[in-house]
């Protein structure tokens, strides 16, 4: 089983910028492809960016592409999220995934999710 904790989250003014976490559980952290997700009220939730398990490969959603960046630690067992130059449409929960690579963190469906964490861009 993989637990997934998200953290960071909070209030900024439009232009602004949060670091976005999400720390695993387990000893297999190293092994999955992370990924975050966001969701606003009412909205499907839908794909930001993705991460395979060396860090080696990303891909970003084109809405955040050159304002995000997915970074990760394995010996921390932790994925990030630095979101640069925030946008009121950036506003929404945000959550963590994991999968056995890339392109199926991309695709989903997910069986392990974090409990997300709430980004909200003010104008």
């Amino acid at each position: 089983q993989v637990q997934l904790v998200e953290s960071g989250g909070g209030l900024v003014q439009a232009g602004g910028s949060l670091r976005l976490s999400c720390a695993a559980s387990g000893r297999t952290f190293s092994s999955y492809a992370m990924g975050w997700f966001r969701q606003a009220p009412g909205k499907e939730r839908e794909f930001v960016a993705a991460i395979s398990w060396s860090g080696g490969s990303t891909y970003y959603a084109d809405s955040v592409k050159g304002r995000f960046t997915i970074s990760r630690d394995n010996a921390k067992n932790t994925v990030y999220l630095q979101m640069n130059s925030l946008k009121p449409e950036d506003t929404a929960v945000y959550y963590c995934a994991a999968d056995s690579n890339l392109l199926l963190v991309v695709a989903g469906p997910h069986d392990y999710w974090g409990q997300g964490t709430q980004v909200t861009v003010s104008s």
